[in-house]
Formats: C-alpha cells, structure tokens, sequence
C-alpha cells in the first residue's frame, strides 16, 4: 500500500485515511482467529466476516467479544465469539477443528532486561504465541487435508526477523512462530495448504499503546519521545501501520491469486528491514 510523504510537524501517530478493501468472496468459508476481540485480530474478522466468511472470534475479553459481535451485525459473514483463554491448549486446538483458515495472531508484551524478566510472564508468552499457535494448526490441519485447501495466516512481527532489546519473550516467540509456520507450508504444500507469516512493524493497537510507559521506563526518556525515537526510529515510514491495513494483508493471503505463496514472511514494516 502506498503513503503519503510525512510533511514537517505532522503528527507520527495520526491515522491515515482508509483505502477501498481487497474484492473477494470467502462465502462457505469457516474462519478462526485468536485476539479477535482488539487490534489487529478485530480488524482481521470483521475483514473476514465482510469478505463472506464464517468467522469463530476467540478472545479470553468477553466485553471485547460482546462489543465486536455488535460490530459485525449486517455484515455478508457471520461472526461467533468464543471466550476462550489460549493457556488451555487442549481447548485450543479443539477450537480450530473445522476451520478453512487459521489466523494466530493473540499475542501479549512485556518490556524489561532480560535479568528483570519474570520466568513465569516468559512461559505465558511462549505459551500463547507459539505453543498455542502449535496446537490450533495440530487441530485446524486434517480438515484442511481433508478437503485439500486451508490458509494458515500467523501475525508475527518485525521482530519475527530483527530483535530488539528488552524484548526476550516476545521476540523469542515471533522467531519461534517463523520457523512453524515454514515447517507447516512444506508439509501443508501437497495437500493444497498455505502456510505464511504477516509482519508488521509497529501497529497502532492497545498493546503498542502499553509500550509505551514501558519503553519509556527502560530508555529513560520521557513517553512523549518514545514513539519518533524508539519505536519508529528504524522506519523510513514515520508512522504507525493501522489494524485495517494489516488485515488487508491477511484477505489476501486467503485469495486465490496468493495459493502460490507459502512458507513466506509479508513484512509491513515500513523499511525498517530495509536497513
């Protein structure tokens, strides 16, 4: 997607107008995606409902649940919110029995050195964004065999291909979750399964908006400076990416004119891998 050019003084955080969605048809199609109650998985089933698609919401947020239910009345799709908590892997990978397309995307944060960082928030991360991804595409996988067509879609990150300091679980996880879903491409390829990741740089969701006390904290400068001098310092674009671009990039991973793509990484970060 294209942007324009940040003029002086404009504001890094401001959103950009929305653009016309990608046209396709997933009607018949049985959706499941995880942190659907916010941010980045919200945008993704609404996208997907509106695209036609049966869309299961999974979130542990019942309010978030309850309020994007509303949100997608009328839309061509319907959307089932599920509460379900992702630490219970074997109701986790229950969950995805059935599924024509997987979104992992549920994931959480904590900002502190690695000798500050709690084992037991280091095991809950690994836990939710990769172990969990593991078992939802352990459970999603023989319907998608079965019927030979699936799209897996896992939401990493830039920081699923660079790393960043005091990021240890999060980064651990996105690197984890990289490998996974190369290795379910190859082996999802002869069944007529995609495997991909979607890599955004930083988006402007709430868990980038809880960074920023954190970040703060950790570099020792006020909150104000974070975003142009810590979050958006590698970008060539000096803005936050928005929810609705990120699931653009997703629709797109599940059109027919992307069953050639698999075991691959669509950075939307910006350049910062450019460097």
């Amino acid at each position: 997607m294209s942007a324009p050019v940040t003029a002086p003084g404009t504001d890094l955080a401001a959103p950009l107008p929305s653009a016309a969605g990608l046209a396709l048809d997933l009607t018949g199609r049985t959706a499941l995606v995880t942190g659907a109650a916010g941010g980045i998985g919200r945008a993704c089933a609404l996208r997907l409902a509106a695209a036609g698609a049966r869309v299961r919401a999974v979130d542990r947020a019942a309010e978030g649940l309850e309020a994007l239910a509303g949100e997608a009345s009328g839309l061509p799709g319907e959307l089932e919110p599920r509460l379900l908590d992702l630490t219970d892997l074997d109701a986790a990978e229950t969950a995805a029995a059935g599924a024509d397309i997987l979104v992992n995307n549920a994931g959480l944060q904590l900002v502190r050195p690695i000798e500050e960082f709690p084992p037991d928030v280091f095991h809950t991360v690994l836990t939710v964004m990769l172990e969990a991804p593991f078992r939802l595409i352990r459970g999603a996988l023989p319907h998608m065999y079965g019927q030979g067509w699936g799209r897996i879609v896992n939401i990493s990150s830039v920081h699923g291909l660079r790393a960043s300091a005091f990021k240890s679980a999060y980064v651990a996880a996105k690197h984890g979750l990289e490998g996974l879903s190369k290795t379910a491409a190859l082996e999802g390829a002869p069944h007529g399964v995609t495997s991909n990741c979607v890599n955004p740089g930083y988006v402007r969701t709430p868990l980038v908006e809880r960074q920023i006390a954190d970040q703060a904290a950790a570099h020792g400068i006020p909150p104000e400076r974070v975003l142009a001098d810590v979050l958006l310092k590698d970008s060539a674009l000096k803005r936050l990416i928005e929810p609705d671009e990120v699931a653009e990039a997703v629709l797109y991973l599940c059109a027919p004119q992307a069953s050639f793509i698999t075991g691959t990484s669509l950075t939307l970060d910006g350049g910062w891998t450019a460097h």
